[in-house]
């Protein structure tokens, strides 16, 4: 999307009938509006008064002008090592917080360093505006040091993008690119800045961030459509909710756990989701997919009604569409209507806000449904497939006894982060989630590295709570650097490194569908991270490496494509 460029300085319609009041008006405005002199003002003008907190960036020469005018802002600047941690960092700080993360790099490679970490939010639908410095304007298209077609590389990978055309109306771009990211389905946003612009001078400071007129998400669902949705729950016989990653971007978890408490409906979650549903409740099936749990997996197999919310049904949660969820009903609850039936056929469609839905529902639905027979039913799946592991006293440590033993020993507000790989599993798997926006992780994109950096996001977001990140040693070595400003800002975040000198996932599968042929998964080659970890004994970081049994697998498994009630609990069920 091209900048709007508003009318030039000077320009005035004819004063109407209520001009006095419009006048008064637009002085109280221009008293809010935050002195600006150059276009790099307006932008950070812009992020001040759309309530940003922290930036997390890299410096560099096209983004230089910006940095200048954060000299003399109170926004706090967590410098990053790389700009993918920035990115990541930026998009833990929005998935905890719930306001976008900001992450800045300058032009060419740190425009590009940043798209993992914007295409892994794209994926997420995490809210997050990157800034990336551009050469001149007049420079663009001609190969110049440090040139990329930005806006061309992300506008697959962002909900939109814009390239900054006058310092007059940057600011206002910014500020639609911050409320664009958060509003709606959340999502990342980015904007490109000419040094051109940035540099030039200007007085236009920002309006109040606002969308597109264009930009208007249905939040109520039609009412017929509640209807139908709420008869066909009150006739259900083995109804599920299956709640996805919406559920918490539409700060919808309070509705969601009234909803299924009132009318007695087990509740399963995405990866996503998780926390959004206490996993200690009688309810709760917990997570379900290719990882997720034998007993959620059974649930969604034999429902006859699945009330789906926030989710957009992907591979790694269904398994072979056409086994999915054979003999339900299927109530799509989502505000993105392209989300609808894209991938799974919905029944009953109900665009719209999550929480409001819900509400919509609970005022709808008449009786609870006939389901004393299925809740027994899934509590007999809990314990046949219950989650547990042996611990033979001959055998090295097991990661899901780490896990165990860190949730045992940190608060239910904690929270965990975590790269991509068996450990992330693991985790998700065996630590217990009571409350949302306390898992944060790689789904979509599945970005190995991402702990690290997302932990340090999520501690500046969440200063007084306790934050624990999992990582592979494979994981962990892709953003290792990051240690180094978890140190600098004295954050106090815990790495925990799963150890097996694999690739494990990589591994897990070789052994599984490649005759164990361990073709560059093997990673004896690692550096000594207890070293590492001497380095930062002092308050603040601490890294601790535990030296995990490097045979250990990831159970429950659905294999890729597979019906999602045939999960495989060892390797000769594959």
């Amino acid at each position: 999307m091209s900048e709007h460029a508003p009318p030039e300085f000077g320009e005035s319609e004819r004063p109407g009938p209520d001009a006095g009041s419009e006048a008064e008006a637009q002085v109280e405005s221009d008293a809010e509006t935050p002195a600006v002199e150059t276009g790099a003002g307006a932008v950070v003008a812009a992020l001040e008064r759309a309530g940003a907190e922290t930036l997390f960036g890299v410096q560099g020469g096209a983004i230089m002008p910006v940095y200048d005018a954060l000299y003399d802002s109170d926004l706090r600047h967590v410098t990053m090592a790389h700009e993918q941690g920035a990115a990541h960092a930026a998009d833990a700080f929005g998935i905890v917080s719930g306001t976008p993360g900001v992450c800045l790099a300058t032009s060419g490679p740190g425009a590009t360093n940043l798209a993992t970490g914007i295409a892994d939010a794209d994926m997420d639908s995490d809210p997050m505006v990157a800034l990336t410095g551009q050469v001149p304007t007049e420079f663009v298209g001609n190969d110049a040091f440090q040139e990329t077609d930005t806006t061309g590389l992300t506008a697959p990978i962002t909900k939109t993008n814009y390239f900054a055309q006058s310092p007059d109306s940057v600011g206002d771009t910014v500020g639609e690119a911050f409320a664009l990211a958060r509003e709606g389905r959340p999502g990342p946003t980015l904007v490109d800045l000419p040094k051109d612009v940035t540099q030039a001078e200007t007085t236009a400071g920002p309006g109040e961030p606002a969308t597109p007129e264009t930009h208007a998400p249905q939040i109520d669902a039609d009412e017929e459509a509640v209807a139908d949705a709420a008869r066909t729950l009150e006739r259900a016989e083995k109804p599920l909710i299956l709640a996805g990653g919406g559920v918490v971007k539409g700060e919808a978890s309070g509705e969601l756990r009234t909803f299924a408490r009132e009318y007695g409906v087990p509740v399963a979650t995405s990866m996503p989701a998780v926390g959004c549903f206490p996993e200690d409740d009688d309810l709760a099936m917990e997570m379900i997919g290719m990882h997720g749990t034998g007993y959620a997996n059974m649930a969604v197999t034999h429902c006859d009604v699945l009330l789906a919310v926030g989710t957009r049904f992907d591979d790694r949660l269904t398994g072979g569409v056409e086994t999915f969820a054979p003999e339900a009903e299927v109530v799509h609850a989502d505000i993105d209507p392209a989300e609808i039936s894209k991938n799974v056929h919905a029944d009953v469609a109900l665009v719209g806000d999550a929480a409001t839905v819900l509400d919509q529902l609970d005022a709808e639905v008449a009786h609870e449904p006939d389901c004393q027979e299925w809740r027994e039913q899934c509590r007999q799946w809990k314990d046949e497939y219950a989650m547990d592991y042996r611990t033979p006293d001959d055998e090295p440590l097991k990661p899901q006894f780490v896990v165990e033993a860190f949730d045992e020993a940190t608060d239910d507000d904690a929270i965990v982060t975590t790269g991509v790989g068996q450990h992330q599993m693991w985790a998700v798997q065996y630590w217990t989630f009571r409350e949302p926006r306390t898992w944060v992780s790689s789904h979509g994109l599945g970005t190995m590295g991402y702990g690290l950096p997302a932990a340090i996001g999520a501690k500046v977001a969440a200063p007084d709570r306790e934050v624990v990140t999992f990582e592979g040693d494979g994981s962990f070595l892709m953003t290792i650097q990051e240690l180094a400003v978890a140190v600098r800002e004295n954050l106090d975040i815990t790495v925990a490194v799963l150890n097996n000198e694999y690739v494990g996932m990589v591994r897990q599968w070789q052994d599984a569908f490649y005759d164990g042929r361990h073709s560059a998964s093997e990673y004896s080659w690692c550096p000594e991270f207890e070293t590492v970890a001497a380095a930062l004994a002092h308050d603040g970081p601490s890294v601790v490496d535990f030296r995990i049994d490097p045979q250990a697998n990831v159970y429950p498994m659905v294999p890729s494509g597979g019906a999602n009630g045939e999960f495989a609990l060892s390797e000769d069920q594959l």
